[in-house]
């Protein structure tokens, strides 16, 4: 689906305000990252009863998704659990159940996920000379990159 250059303005405007807002803990951005990204970012948009508006951003009320699953497909709920829980909404989800219900497009998103979760990105190790003795500390890669860019 296209949009308008304005309607894609306020999108980016209000993606940058979720990410805003979730900035700081990995998995809160991790979680908020999946709904701007999966479904065409259908699960972040304004509207959703699981989006607020703060004083100064949206925000994402990772306790509301659980109770408004309604008229959602199968693998639609299985994601925004997986979501809730992730963003620690309180939601427990079998990970045997969700995982074989995401297509492959979810599904890297959700690996990126939970390398970024994980603190992938900000993980360091060490450089070694032949012999083994350390060299110097390095930024290691992350571990799994977010499909089409890294945004957050």
């Amino acid at each position: 689906m296209t949009n308008s250059p304005e309607v894609q303005a306020l999108t980016n405007e209000h993606h940058c305000g979720l990410r805003s807002w979730a900035k700081g803990t990995y998995t809160t951005e991790a979680a908020t990252e999946l709904l701007i990204r999966a479904h065409e970012g259908r699960f972040a948009r304004p509207g959703q009863p699981w989006i607020g508006m703060g004083s100064r951003w949206p925000y994402v009320d990772f306790e509301a998704i659980e109770e408004n699953l309604g008229g959602l497909s199968g693998g639609e709920r299985r994601f925004l659990l997986l979501v809730a829980s992730l963003g620690d909404g309180g939601a427990l989800v079998d990970l045997g159940d969700v995982i074989p219900g995401l297509d492959r497009d979810v599904l890297a998103l959700v690996l990126a996920a939970i390398a970024h979760a994980g603190g992938s990105h900000e993980h360091s190790g060490f450089e070694f000379t032949e012999d083994g003795t350390p060299t110097s500390i390095v930024r290691l890669a992350r571990l799994y990159d977010w499909p089409n860019g890294n945004i957050i």
